[in-house]
């Protein structure tokens, strides 16, 4: 027997730093799969921005197609990988349960069970927003693999960079400053347990230099900061904005290696024995700490998404994570 499901809404990207919510008809379930109510959901900042603003490159477009997404680049298209719900219908095993699921903004889906993870034990659904960023900041760290002791910079005190400080804060011996623009910032870094530096004040001579801020000036602070023979890794993604780059100066002569990292892909050393989902699985277990709660600065009802979105991806305004909540 068929089941009516409700009409949904779904955010779509409809032109450049254009977006509106449409109505979704939800298909029937099939065996296998599950009907979510989406409780909470988030923008991510820096891929967000650039899909908004339609700079997306053309040889991109189909390696940053992102799970469930439906339209193609540039236009119109609906993106996103951060939503967090209720399953209303599917198998027992999960009904009833909150999930987390690589889905773009939409208020109601159906998606084979295997795409949702159900959240552990003890992890509020409003902090599980924060699993996709965790996600990429666990695929840099195994890609910078830092060691015992090491001296490590993280430039950008976004959702990612502060994400990868905290992890980097936990492992024994770590002297850990993240460095960004926003003196502000200091009292996050405080709050995960790491040091905090502006730019011309940061500690150089780093074991590893990591960049998340999405900025090109980033990267040249990130080198600056690089000791000899260490490795920086670069994890903001530009879409088709060009980069310039001095490799003058002292890149040569430290000998420095600069790295890409991308979330799309496990880090070559773990990929014999890891899985995306495994990886992200990973992710909802280290939510567990509630000092992970001060990274989402700021948070809008769904019907506000389309103006958000514009504010977002064209002025921030010290926003590090922006939940987005269904009810």
């Amino acid at each position: 027997m068929s089941i009516t499901h409700p009409q949904a809404l779904a955010f779509w990207i409809t032109g450049p730093r254009a977006g509106e919510l449409r109505p979704v008809s939800l298909p029937e379930l099939q065996t296998g799969e599950v009907l979510v109510r989406a409780g909470f959901g988030a923008i991510s900042r820096g891929t967000e921005s650039l899909v908004y603003r339609g700079e997306v490159p053309v040889s991109e477009h189909q390696r940053m197609r992102a799970p469930h997404q439906e339209g193609e680049f540039s236009f119109p298209v609906k993106y996103g990988y951060c939503s967090v719900g209720e399953v209303e219908r599917g198998p027992d095993a999960l009904l009833g349960k909150q999930v987390f699921c690589l889905y773009p903004h939409q208020s109601r889906y159906v998606v084979p069970a295997r795409a949702v993870i159900a959240l552990p034990d003890g992890i509020p659904p409003e902090r599980a927003v924060l699993a996709a960023n965790l996600e990429t900041a666990v695929n840099g760290l195994w890609d910078g693999a830092p060691r015992v002791g090491d001296r490590i910079a993280v430039v950008g005190a976004g959702a990612v960079g502060c994400l990868v400080a905290w992890l980097a804060g936990r492992m024994p011996g770590c002297e850990v400053e993240l460095v960004d623009i926003d003196p502000a910032r200091q009292a996050i870094a405080q709050a995960l347990g790491v040091g905090f530096a502006l730019p011309d004040a940061a500690r150089g001579d780093a074991d590893l230099v990591i960049h998340a801020s999405g900025h090109p000036e980033g990267l040249t602070t990130a080198l600056a900061l690089a000791g000899f023979e260490s490795r920086v890794i670069e994890m903001s993604w530009f879409g088709a904005k060009p980069v310039t780059l001095s490799l003058g100066e002292g890149f040569h002569q430290r000998r420095l290696s600069l790295r890409s990292s991308q979330v799309g892909s496990i880090a070559p050393d773990q990929q014999p024995r890891w899985s995306t989902r495994r990886r992200l699985e990973l992710a909802l277990r280290l939510l567990a700490d509630p000092r992970l709660d001060r990274l989402i600065t700021d948070t809008s009802p769904f019907s506000d998404l389309p103006a958000v979105m514009a504010r977002l991806a064209d002025d921030p305004k010290g926003t590090i994570c922006h939940r987005i909540d269904y009810f």
